[in-house]
């Protein structure tokens, strides 16, 4: 019992040291909830109720079919312009796209030629603009391509592919960004806390009066570990259950707390990870060089950004071995398709291998910086 009191005891002194460094305190509170909020929200490369007129010179039912099929919430209603009101709408901003239907649109296509369109894009806008080019240049060639079909005299035979979207029917990506930056958040923060925890002993002399104490080095990263890891899952509960449920909507599929166990498990490994950082740097400025140069690969490479089907193999393979690789899956599985204990089973136990891993490098690194045989 006396080596889990003594964890314990450190543990809550860590807990006090953390609510007298205010600077963590609202990096905490900002990167669960400002932060979620602006990553799910602020995403430039999507379209949300953007500006849209439309140049009607033909003035044909498909001319009205084409100019209906822009919508909330990716458009906001097509206005109506002449041709001469254009280019000062474009000049004052008040547009984002143009598109100009020639006349004698629908007479060309139903004889069979190739009438052109022009879109007249504000290219200040430029992500939107390169994105909204693409949609409406699928949706005017999808109406011209239906109508076509409809009125053509001898129609071949054709087969249709109906789509049928699971787990997120609008295509939101508020949805997918604010799940995400919560597992973003957990790894960074998570070896932030744990990292900093054992250089501020080193920074303000405690560790030689801990080595004084009846304590292991077992002992001292435990109980650095299991606070940190303690914070970071209230705060991703809190996110969870007030920011992405209650201020963003965004619809949780899963078990929250299959998806909390997980965390915890992942926990685990990254706290190790920030303790093995810190026994390698000797400052928090190099601790900090060294998190953000581990930060970008954990977080481009483990599945969140970029499906691993359309990475490298020797990327794919190498990234087995991070714990976020496991966890983003089993997250994404959890929330998104509200996946059970019986699908996610192999993530779990993958985790728990390789933050063992992680715990046993980690407690020896520490023992040897202690200069204390292994």
């Amino acid at each position: 019992m006396r080596p889990a009191a003594t964890i314990y005891r450190l543990g809550i002194k860590e807990l006090w040291s953390l609510a007298r460094d205010p600077a963590m305190l609202i990096l905490i509170v900002y990167t669960f909830t400002a932060a979620v909020y602006i990553a799910a929200t602020a995403m430039p490369d999507a379209l949300h109720k953007t500006p849209i007129a439309i140049v009607d010179e033909d003035d044909s039912p498909l001319s009205a079919r084409i100019a209906t099929a822009f919508y909330p919430p990716y458009f906001m209603p097509p206005a109506k312009l002449a041709l001469s009101e254009v280019d000062p709408v474009l000049d004052a901003g008040e547009y984002s796209f143009v598109l100009d239907i020639p006349p004698g649109f629908q007479r060309d296509v139903l004889a069979g030629r190739s009438p052109a369109m022009q879109l007249n894009v504000d290219a200040t806008r430029m992500s939107q603009a390169f994105t909204g080019s693409g949609y409406i240049q699928q949706i005017a060639l999808g109406q011209v391509r239906e109508f076509a079909q409809r009125y053509r005299a001898r129609e071949t035979p054709r087969a249709d592919l109906e789509l049928r979207v699971r787990f997120n029917p609008n295509l939101t990506q508020t949805w997918f960004g604010a799940v995400m930056e919560i597992i973003d958040n957990i790894t960074m923060l998570s070896i932030i806390l744990a990292g900093a925890a054992l250089i501020r002993e080193r920074e303000h002399g405690t560790i030689e009066h801990l080595l004084a104490m009846p304590v292991t080095p077992a002992e001292i990263m435990l109980s650095k570990l299991w606070p940190m890891a303690l914070v970071v899952l209230l705060a991703t509960g809190v996110s969870l259950t007030f920011i992405v449920r209650g201020a963003l909507q965004v619809p949780i599929s899963g078990s929250a707390a299959l998806f909390m166990a997980c965390a915890a498990m992942h926990l685990f490994a990254t706290t190790c990870m920030g303790i093995f950082m810190a026994t390698l740097a000797r400052s928090m400025p190099q601790l900090a060089l060294l998190i953000l140069l581990t930060l970008l690969p954990l977080q481009m490479l483990s599945g969140g950004m970029t499906p691993r089907e359309s990475m490298p193999a020797f990327a794919r393979n190498i990234m087995l071995a991070a714990p976020t690789t496991h966890f983003v899956s089993a997250s994404q599985a959890i929330l998104f398709r509200a996946a059970g204990l019986e699908v996610v089973w192999p993530q779990l136990l993958a985790l728990a291998c390789i933050g063992a891993l992680f715990f046993g490098v980690a407690l020896g690194r520490f023992r040897k910086s202690l200069g204390m045989p292994g």
